[in-house]
C-alpha cells in the first residue's frame, strides 16, 4: 500500500494537533522525569527515545489526512522507541495511529490490519514461548495485542458501525426521495384526471350554448330565438348541477364512498339520454344521431364492463359528440358499441367529415389527447382520424377497451 504523496495531504485536524501535540509534550515530561520503560538496547543512545516520540507526533498529525503514510511512520518510531527506552507516550499514541489508519483508511486496508495485528501477535507468542521460557511471556504477549489487535478491531467495529449508519441515511434519502417523486407524479395524475373529468363534463354544454347563442343572433325570428334561449337555459342549468356535483366530489371525496352517484359518474344506460341532448343542439346544423348499441345479441346482455371501462367509453361518446357539432358536416353521426371476442368493450363513431377552415365555436384543442390518455390508462388502444367509407369521407373515432369483468360464479 503505497502512502499519498506530500502535496495531496490536507491540514491536519485540529483534533489530531491537540493529540499530537500532548502526546509530545507528555512524553518530554516523562522523558525529563526519567519516566521510561529501562536503559537503551543495541548500544543506542537513550536520546533517540525523544526522535522516536517526534516521529509519532508527526504521524499523529497525519493520522486522519494520511492514514496508512501515518501508520508507515509509526511502526518504525515504535521499534525504536522499545530499543531506547520505551516512553508511555509513544506507546499510547501508537495505538491511537492504528486504530485511526482502520478508522479512516482504505477499505481494503480495514480488512487487513485487523488480521495482520492477529498474526503479529501469535508470532511473537510463538517466537517468545520458543526463545525465552518465561512465566513472563504471556504478559509480553497480553502486551503486543494490547498495542496491536485492541486498536485494530475497535477502529473496525467502529467503521462498521458508521458504515451501517450511512447506508442508513442513504437509504432514508433514497425513500424519501421516491416518495417525493410518487407524490409529485401522483399529484400530476390527479390534475390530468381532474382536467379531463371537468373538459368532458362542461365542453358539451358550452359547445351547445356557443352553437344556440350563434344561431340566435344569425336568425331574426322570434320562435327560433325563444327556443335557443331555452336550449341555453337548459345547458348552463345542467353544466352548473355537473360542476357543482365535480366539486363537491372535490372538496368531500369521503361522502360520496359507498354511495351510487350516476350524474356523477355516468354509465353507458344514459348514452340514450346524451344523445337525445345531442339531437336537439345539431338539429339545426343538418346532424342526426343514430345509437347502434350491438352489445345485446339476441335480446341477452354481454359481460358488464368495469366502472373505469364504462366511464371512459362514456366520456368518449360525449366528446366525440361535442366534437361532431363543433365540426361535422351535416349528415348522421353514428355511434356503435359492441363487444369482440375476450369481452373487450369497443366503441365507434362515425361522423360525417367535414374539410372547413375552422370549427363552428373554438375549442381547447385537448379533446383528442384527453381520450386517448383514458384510453391508455386502461391499456385500450385508440385510433381517430379521416377515413373513406362508401358513404364518403367520415371522421372516425374507435377506442378498445378490454376491461370486461369476469362473470360472478354461482
Amino acid at each position: 500500500m503505497t502512502a499519498r504523496p506530500l502535496a495531496a495531504v490536507g491540514r491536519p485536524h485540529r483534533l489530531d494537533v491537540l493529540i499530537a501535540g500532548g502526546g509530545l509534550l507528555g512524553g518530554v515530561l516523562l522523558w525529563t522525569m526519567n519516566l521510561h520503560g529501562g536503559p537503551a538496547r543495541l548500544g543506542l543512545p537513550p536520546s533517540l527515545t525523544l526522535v522516536a516520540l517526534g516521529a509519532m507526533s508527526v504521524a499523529e498529525l497525519l493520522r486522519r489526512t494520511a492514514p496508512m503514510a501515518a501508520l508507515a511512520l509509526a511502526v518504525p518510531a515504535l521499534a525504536l522507541d522499545i530499543t531506547t527506552g520505551t516512553l508511555v507516550a509513544t506507546v499510547l499514541m501508537f495505538t491511537d495511529v492504528v486504530y485511526a489508519a482502520v478508522l479512516y483508511g482504505p477499505a481494503a486496508a480495514a480488512r487487513r490490519i485487523p488480521l495482520h495485528s492477529v498474526l503479529v501477535t501469535v508470532v511473537t507468542a510463538v517466537a517468545l514461548t520458543a526463545l525465552w521460557q518465561n512465566p513472563q511471556v504471556v504478559t509480553a504477549v497480553i502486551g503486543v495485542a494490547l498495542l496491536t489487535v485492541a486498536p485494530a478491531w475497535t477502529g473496525l467495529i467502529i467503521r462498521n458501525h458508521r458504515d451501517a449508519a450511512e447506508s442508513a441515511r442513504l437509504r432514508a434519502e433514497q425513500i424519501a426521495l421516491l416518495a417525493e417523486r410518487d407524490r409529485t407524479q401522483a399529484v400530476a395524475g390527479e390534475r390530468a384526471r381532474m382536467a379531463r373529468e371537468l373538459h368532458d363534463m362542461v365542453a358539451n354544454h358550452l359547445s351547445a350554448i356557443a352553437i344556440h347563442a350563434t344561431a340566435a343572433q344569425s336568425i331574426d325570428d322570434p320562435s327560433a330565438t325563444r327556443e335557443a334561449l331555452g336550449v341555453i337555459r337548459e345547458n348552463s342549468v345542467q353544466g352548473l348541477a355537473e360542476m357543482r356535483r365535480l366539486i363537491g366530489l372535490l372538496r368531500d371525496p369521503k361522502a360520496t364512498e359507498g354511495a351510487q352517484e350516476p350524474a356523477a359518474t355516468p354509465t353507458l344506460d344514459g348514452l340514450d339520454a346524451l344523445l337525445g341532448q345531442a339531437r336537439a343542439h345539431g338539429g339545426s346544423s343538418g346532424l342526426s344521431f343514430v345509437l347502434d348499441d350491438a352489445r345485446r345479441p339476441g335480446g341477452t346482455d354481454g359481460p358488464r364492463p368495469t366502472a373505469p371501462a364504462e366511464l371512459a367509453a362514456y366520456r368518449i361518446v360525449q366528446e366525440s359528440l361535442t366534437n361532431a357539432l363543433k365540426h361535422a358536416a351535416p349528415g348522421e353521426v353514428r355511434v356503435r358499441l359492441a363487444h369482440e371476442r375476450g369481452g373487450a368493450l369497443t366503441v365507434t363513431i362515425r361522423s360525417p367529415f367535414a374539410d372547413r377552415p375552422g370549427p363552428r365555436v373554438p375549442g381547447t384543442g385537448t379533446g383528442l389527447v384527453g381520450m386517448r390518455e383514458r384510453t391508455a390508462l386502461l391499456g385500450g388502444a385508440f385510433e381517430a382520424g379521416p377515413v373513406s367509407g362508401p358513404a364518403g369521407r367520415v371522421w372516425l373515432v374507435r377506442a378498445a377497451l378490454p376491461a370486461a369483468e369476469e362473470e360472478e360464479q354461482r
